[in-house]
C-alpha cells in the first residue's frame, strides 16, 4: 500500500497475498444507531460532489457501549477520494482524514471514529480496500461499520435507503479484497427535541417546491391534536376487529396498549378543559408581550 507524498494519500491497489491487515470478526452480534445529523451532512457532501464523481466517502464518529454490542453514530466528515477504473486503485486523502479527526477531538473528544460512510447501495470492489483501511483506524478489537446510503430519488426502501455492514475476511489467503460484508440491524436515533424539526423537514415532500416555513404555536398544536386522533382512530378500529374476530389478536401488541394505557394520568374532564383554556390563555398572553 504505496503512500503518494505529492497527494498526501494512501493509495490501496490489490496487491499480492498477505496474512496481515485484517480484524478478526466479533462474535457477539451488536446493532447500530444513526443520529439524523449524519444523515443530512451524507446527502450534504453528495450535493456538493464534483461533477465527475460518482458517490462520496467519509468517516463516521460515534460512541460504543462497554459491552461493544451498540454503536451509536453520532458526527461524520466527508473524506477526499478518488476511485481509477483502469488501475484498480482507490487512493483515499489520509492525511486530510488525519487531520479532521485531529481537529473533531478537541470539540467532542469522547466520540472515537467508528467507521465510514459511502453514496450509493451497491457493495463494489473498491468497498473492501477502503474497509481495510479504515479497519485499522478503528479502536480493537472492534469492527469498522460501513454505512451506505441509497441517493436514488426512486428508492422505496425504508430507513431512506441506509444500510451498515461489517466486513470479514473470506477465502484461503488473507487479502484486503477478499471481503464479505455481513449486515448489521441499523435505526434512526433521534432526541425528542429533534422530532419536531424532522417533521418540519418531512412535510416538505408533499409539497411541488420541495419547501416549507414554520407554523405558529396554535397550528402546531391543531396539527397534533389531528395527528392524536387519527392515532387513536386506528387503535380503536384494530382493538374492534380483533374482538370481532376479523384479524387475530397479538400478544405483543396487547401488552403494548396496557402498558401505555396505564401511564395515561386519569384526570376529570371538566378538569383537562380548565387546564387546557388555562394554558392556551397562558401562551396567548406571552405572545401579545413579545409582539
Amino acid at each position: 500500500m504505496p503512500i503518494d507524498a505529492a497527494t498526501s494519500a494512501l493509495n490501496l491497489s490489490f496487491p499480492p497475498t498477505t496474512t496481515a491487515g485484517f480484524v478478526v470478526p466479533q462474535s457477539r452480534s451488536f446493532t447500530v444507531s444513526v443520529n439524523p445529523v449524519v444523515l443530512f451532512s451524507i446527502l450534504d457532501h453528495y450535493l456538493r460532489r464534483q461533477e465527475n464523481q460518482h458517490r462520496v466517502i467519509g468517516t463516521l464518529l460515534g460512541v460504543r457501549s462497554e459491552d461493544g454490542s451498540e454503536v451509536e453514530v453520532r458526527n461524520c466528515f466527508p473524506v477526499p477520494h478518488d476511485e481509477t477504473q483502469n488501475q484498480n486503485q482507490v487512493a483515499v486523502d489520509m492525511e486530510y482524514h488525519h487531520n479532521m479527526f485531529e481537529l473533531h477531538k478537541k470539540v467532542n473528544a469522547k466520540e472515537i471514529i467508528v467507521g465510514w460512510y459511502a453514496t450509493g447501495s451497491n457493495l463494489n470492489q473498491w468497498n473492501a480496500l477502503i474497509q481495510d483501511f479504515y479497519s485499522k483506524e478503528v479502536m480493537p478489537p472492534f469492527q469498522a461499520i460501513h454505512l451506505t446510503m441509497d441517493t436514488d430519488l426512486k428508492n422505496e426502501e425504508k430507513l431512506l435507503g441506509v444500510k451498515t455492514y461489517v466486513g470479514a475476511p473470506i477465502g484461503i489467503s488473507a487479502k484486503p479484497e477478499n471481503c464479505l460484508f455481513l449486515p448489521v440491524p441499523c435505526d434512526v436515533k433521534y432526541f425528542d427535541a429533534e422530532r419536531s424539526g424532522l417533521d418540519l423537514l418531512a412535510s416538505a415532500k408533499d409539497e411541488l417546491s420541495r419547501s416549507t416555513s414554520l407554523i405558529s404555536d396554535m397550528d402546531n398544536l391543531e396539527k397534533t391534536i389531528v395527528a392524536v386522533q387519527k392515532m387513536l382512530e386506528r387503535i380503536s378500529d384494530y382493538v374492534n376487529k380483533v374482538l370481532d374476530g376479523s384479524i387475530p389478536s397479538n400478544n405483543t401488541i396487547g401488552r403494548f396498549l396496557m402498558d401505555t394505557i396505564s401511564v395515561v394520568p386519569k384526570i376529570d374532564k371538566a378538569e383537562f378543559e380548565k387546564m387546557f383554556n388555562s394554558h392556551l390563555q397562558s401562551e396567548e398572553v406571552q405572545t401579545n408581550q413579545k409582539r
